[in-house]
């Protein structure tokens, strides 16, 4: 891609909203060069696509964006080959590999490590408490969901920074523009976790516990025998998507949910005294600001969609953001408003079939967060000698490259 193309992507994916909201008044559907893709902007047509799944795959949902350079690709080769996940599946196959997410991320599961999870917060606010100013994208956002993720896994905590190291890398090799030599480096960090993700599955078939890797080796290699190889594989792309959506999407919605709540001081100051509207925050914060902006559909036959025809093999960029700000489900759809009742049907975590399983645990770390902070620091504020935060160019874990902060 052209330097000036990406540049036209990178400021499409910052902000986003503007195209949003030329898409959601346009008749039948917008196309985006910038994503070479359909845009779905509307409320009603997001949730048209995301219940009809036989008829829009998710098999490209995380296509890259970049291609991989013959470096990077001969780095990968002794890494695990790539499998389709939970996210990139339909039907059957996306039935078996969700269903052990379903039951190893159920309310008692969440419930059980909000104790450990409240822990982790506490340290990393009291590590940074007495210092007057920090960076909380680095000091906190990026590391709460991780050390949840790898607990719930079964990540031996000195293992947890490489694995999120491992995982931010692997987003950024598909979806950054990086030299061929820069680009191997990140493919070696990428085979690094995968192999971590590696001795960590035969462990659990050896020995297991109660931990999530236990219970996707048990449910996609039954039997107790040696894993093969091709089980081998599968697990590692399960674990490693689980991994990485497990702390990349909940950094991002912490991180952004703070910025907008920091922005308006009006709203932070509601928050702090009356700790009552925090759940109802949290539900704001996901729906204003999608951490998850959108994913990639294909369609599967000749379709029609808000009224323009679409052939098979369309792709189609499903904006749960953009639905979230639709005017003809939601009152002052623009406005940040902690105030606004609590309502969890927007479309933050998606919807229907690929619905996530780990909203209740995204949920949850944003909570406790909320309720740490305005507890802790109620006088929490952008830092007024750093130029306001920069969103990161990216639809799948939006989030401001840094979050200065005072108090």
């Amino acid at each position: 891609m052209a330097r000036h193309d990406q540049a036209r992507r990178d400021e499409f994916y910052r902000d986003p909203y503007p195209r949003y909201t030329r898409a959601r008044r346009a008749e039948g559907l917008l196309y985006v060069p910038e994503a070479d893709a359909w845009l779905v902007a509307r409320d009603r047509d997001v949730r048209e696509v995301l219940r009809r799944a036989e008829d829009f795959s998710s098999a490209h949902a995380l296509l890259p964006d970049v291609p991989l350079s013959q470096e990077a690709l001969g780095v990968l080769a002794g890494g695990f080959e790539p499998r389709p996940t939970v996210v990139s599946s339909d039907g059957a196959a996306h039935r078996r590999l969700r269903a052990p997410l379903t039951r190893g991320l159920s309310a008692a599961r969440v419930a059980g490590v909000v104790p450990y999870a409240r822990g982790c917060a506490e340290a990393l606010v009291e590590a940074f408490a007495a210092d007057g100013a920090a960076e909380l994208v680095e000091a906190y956002a990026r590391q709460l969901p991780g050390q949840v993720i790898g607990r719930l896994i079964g990540l031996d905590a000195a293992d947890v920074p490489a694995a999120v190291h491992g995982g931010y890398r692997a987003e950024e090799m598909a979806f950054r523009p990086l030299t061929p030599q820069a680009q191997a480096a990140a493919a070696e960090d990428v085979v690094a976790l995968q192999y971590l993700l590696d001795r960590l599955a035969r462990d659990r078939r050896a020995r297991p516990r109660h931990d999530l890797c236990s219970e996707l080796v048990a449910a996609l290699a039954p039997g107790e025998a040696e894993l093969t190889a091709d089980q081998r594989h599968e697990l590692v792309a399960a674990l490693q998507n689980l991994l990485i959506a497990g702390f990349l999407t909940t950094s991002a919605l912490i991180a952004t949910t703070l910025l907008h709540l920091l922005s308006d001081r009006q709203q932070w100051q509601m928050l702090c005294a009356d700790p009552g509207l925090i759940p109802a925050a949290v539900e704001e914060g996901a729906r204003f600001d999608a951490a998850v902006q959108a994913f990639r559909r294909t369609t599967t036959r000749p379709v029609t969609l808000a009224g323009t025809e679409l052939p098979a093999g369309a792709t189609l960029l499903v904006a749960y953001g953009s639905a979230n700000r639709d005017g003809q489900r939601y009152e002052r759809p623009r406005e940040f408003d902690v105030r606004r009742p609590a309502d969890r049907s927007h479309l933050a975590f998606g919807h229907g079939p690929h619905g996530c399983p780990g909203s209740r645990l995204a949920r949850e770390q944003l909570r406790l967060t909320l309720e740490l902070l305005t507890r802790r620091l109620p006088d929490l504020r952008l830092a007024g000698d750093r130029p306001p935060p920069r969103m990161r160019p990216t639809l799948i874990h939006r989030s401001p490259e840094a979050l200065h902060v005072a108090w």
